[in-house]
């Protein structure tokens, strides 16, 4: 059975989470259960030296600064290339930007980026978002350490449908500063002559599927920064998607409600996975797309 094309005989028995900066694979934990209730292998791979927990990255955030995209994309292509069959690959944030990255390499049946980092290409930059990250942007001379923020910018930025005291519950149980060369990469990446490790070919007809997923009310990633970045694949014959939900956060993976988010994006990701197949050798990670 097909529809558009994609192929619907086998199902994927595997979930991939990526998380996104200033969270680790913890802010999957509902996910992570709610899909395995449903009778799925869920993995929330870490980042490299991101495999021990929240504390003692806060305690040596060594891990943290020595992160990079083209890193990141090479490890998790690894783990992914040890899979017999693809797997549905779901990101939140940075995490977002990754699958889109991994999609362009060929891994995964089928992908959603919820409230996505934009890769190369995308330019728009909402007034939200300029004040999100201006706590990092006025330290240039800090693009090699970390990027914190404090428990009111992490308000702003990721909580801020929620109130102040569940805010600095969810601070206190997931939030890691996040590694100042990855935000200054996205900042620059439309500045910087030549393709960078944030690239994606937007007119990749062989992709899987991809579904994006804003928050109306996200002010790091809004939906306009999440609708150019879908915009930009509209050359591709691939499928992509788009589906905003209305009054939700950037921490709309986390916030009341996000079993209603969880299940769209399984639901998506099922009518539109494509055929299991083997998933490429190891030999295949170790280079950015180009």
């Amino acid at each position: 059975m097909s529809v558009n094309g994609v192929s619907h005989m086998q199902e994927p028995e595997t979930i991939v989470l990526i998380h996104g900066l200033w969270m680790t694979p913890r802010s999957w934990e509902d996910w992570a259960a709610y899909y395995g209730k449903r009778g799925y292998n869920v993995v929330t791979p870490p980042f490299p030296g991101f495999e021990v927990e929240v504390e003692s990255l806060r305690a040596d955030p060594a891990p943290i600064e020595s992160l990079s995209v083209a890193k990141t994309v090479d490890h998790l292509a690894l783990i992914l290339s040890q899979f017999d069959r693809q797997p549905i690959l779901i990101g939140h944030s940075f995490g977002g930007t990754l699958v889109q990255l991994l999609l362009d390499r060929g891994f995964g049946s089928v992908g959603v980026a919820i409230n996505s980092a934009p890769p190369e290409g995308v330019k728009v930059t909402p007034p939200s978002q300029i004040k999100s990250i201006f706590p990092i942007l006025r330290k240039p001379g800090n693009r090699d350490g970390l990027a914190p923020f404090t428990h009111e910018q992490f308000h702003y930025a990721f909580t801020n449908t929620m109130s102040e005291e569940d805010s600095l519950k969810v601070y206190e149980r997931y939030y890691i500063p996040a590694p100042a060369r990855i935000v200054w990469t996205g900042v620059l990446a439309n500045f910087t002559p030549g393709h960078q490790e944030a690239y994606v070919n937007f007119r990749n007809d062989d992709r899987a599927p991809l579904l994006f997923i804003a928050g109306s009310e996200d002010h790091i990633m809004p939906p306009a920064v999440n609708k150019s970045n879908a915009n930009h694949y509209r050359e591709s014959k691939a499928i992509t998607d788009y589906y905003e939900f209305e009054g939700r956060s950037h921490f709309t993976c986390g916030e009341p409600g996000w079993e209603a988010v969880a299940d769209y994006a399984l639901d998506w990701a099922v009518k539109h996975a494509r055929s299991s197949e083997v998933a490429r050798v190891v030999e295949t990670a170790g280079t950015v797309a180009d």
